[in-house]
């Protein structure tokens, strides 16, 4: 059985397609409900608190982009910050875009390799449970805790999703070196090959409205034009 196994929700409205997904993460060993339609997966989702969500963009009642929305505003922390994929038929970069934007960790575009599904949930899982890197990063008042998957700023918890905080880890490990794109992408999105360099910097523009004071200036994660992107070292 797989090291890191979680319950997950998967809202989807075609039930073929939802049990064929439901089929794989239990064979990886995760506990697995399904639903159909958006207004379902919030309510099991308040009521189950699962670690994941893999979300069907296009579903009836409530789309799965609204979903992501709701739970992401919800003042209860722990819903606020649970992992979310969506699934869709829109293939467009600028749909990929917009549901990072909203919040989601990962995008996938229909039909979908189940085994590529399983094999980012648990990318996903690794992130969001922190195990790898148990210690707690300091740079200013920013603190990065991997062990808990939390960061703080001035003590003040923030919240971000898996991948918001791949990216601040990585760049926290190492304060003042500069990361191209592609670095980021090997070191945070691992397998995943169709990504491209404009997804990172999707993922930058929402870290940095979480973090910095001044998103325009920011103090912790700098952009080295025609390099990348850096930890500032104040």
């Amino acid at each position: 059985m797989p090291a890191v196994t979680a319950r997950i929700l998967v809202a989807d409205d075609d039930p073929k397609h939802a049990q064929l997904i439901r089929l794989y993460l239990e064979r990886d060993g995760h506990q697995v409900l399904t639903v159909g339609d958006g207004r379902a997966a919030l309510e099991q989702a308040r009521a189950r608190r699962p670690d994941l969500l893999v979300l069907d963009v296009m579903m009836p009642l409530v789309d799965g982009l609204d979903v992501c929305r709701i739970l992401r505003a919800d003042p209860d922390r722990e819903l606020a910050g649970v992992a979310i994929l969506l699934v869709t038929a829109r293939a467009a970069e600028s749909d990929m875009l917009l549901g990072l934007d909203i919040g989601a960790d990962d995008y996938l575009s229909k039909p979908v390799s189940p085994r590529e599904l399983t094999a980012r949930i648990r990318a996903l899982l690794r992130r969001v449970r922190g195990g790898e890197n148990p210690e707690v990063l300091r740079v200013g008042d920013l603190e990065v805790d991997a062990a808990r998957f939390e960061v703080r700023i001035d003590g003040n918890t923030v919240r971000l999703t898996a991948k918001e905080f791949a990216i601040l880890e990585l760049l926290a490990r190492e304060p003042g070196r500069v990361f191209t794109r592609g670095q980021i992408i090997d070191k945070t999105f691992g397998f995943e090959n169709d990504v491209s360099e404009r997804t990172v910097d999707a993922h930058v523009v929402n870290l940095r409205r979480k973090i910095e004071r001044n998103p325009a200036e920011p103090r912790y994660v700098q952009t080295v034009y025609g390099r990348g992107y850096r930890m500032g070292e104040r």
